[in-house]
């Protein structure tokens, strides 16, 4: 089935649900399988705040994986809904948000489903590293600019599809250094800015911004650049 003939039931992979949600037990573990995942965070939320006013602010997290960011929003005093396709992932999500005391509502659902039932309701939207594990990425765009308020925000972060991209991300991340288990990525998928900024421009969007993320493992932390080449995050926002 091709991207065009993607509906909103069908538009994800069960094998890269199945493959991350393996991961599901161990995704709070600094020191595990998404010890990467942690470094990136911090630079995340950042980015999401020093353009939105968190506190009492509206804010949906797509593809929420077992929470990090979620849980980071709401500690930032955002009303958090947190959703993805990964039963195991929404679980460890809601028990450690148990544990934790945050505040996320948290939901085992598609985002076109959500923008189908609560068209305009979010003042920001996360979808972190999530783009490039879908048949359909622009679809997932278009679905997030239905759930937007007029004026609201949506952060996305993924990998740019270039040499620097394939040798760092695949090569260094996955079969050298072992950062990341084998098959987490697929080239294909990688996504150039102006394919994104296409998607925005059609979903009625207008991109505000592109900046470069960093990874340094030597240090376990990352940090926003001026490279795209690589991680990027981007901020569009609704008119």
């Amino acid at each position: 089935m091709t991207a065009s003939q993607q509906t909103p039931s069908d538009n994800f992979s069960q094998a890269e649900l199945d493959k991350f949600g393996a991961l599901a037990n161990r995704w709070w573990d600094p020191d595990g399988p998404q010890k990467a995942l942690h470094a990136l965070n911090p630079p995340r939320l950042e980015y999401v705040a020093e353009r939105v006013p968190l506190a009492g602010a509206s804010v949906l997290d797509v593809g929420c994986g077992g929470g990090l960011l979620s849980e980071a929003l709401a500690r930032r005093g955002a009303q958090v809904t947190a959703i993805d396709l990964a039963p195991e992932l929404v679980k460890v999500a809601r028990l450690h948000g148990l544990e934790s005391g945050a505040q996320v509502d948290y939901r085992l659902q598609s985002v076109e489903a959500l923008a189908a039932e609560r068209p305009g309701t979010f003042d920001a939207i996360t979808c972190m590293e999530m783009l490039e594990h879908v048949p359909d990425p622009a679809a997932i765009v278009s679905a997030c600019a239905t759930l937007l308020k007029p004026g609201g925000h949506l952060f996305l972060s993924t990998l740019n599809r270039t040499p620097a991209a394939f040798a760092l991300a695949i090569v260094g991340a996955e079969y050298i250094a072992r950062l990341l288990p084998k098959g987490t990525h697929q080239y294909r998928d990688f996504i150039k800015p102006s394919e994104l900024a296409a998607w925005l421009r059609a979903a009625g969007l207008e991109l505000e911004d592109v900046s470069g993320l960093m990874y340094e493992p030597w240090r376990n932390a990352a940090r926003r650049i001026s490279r795209t080449d690589v991680n990027y995050l981007a901020c569009a926002v609704k008119g």
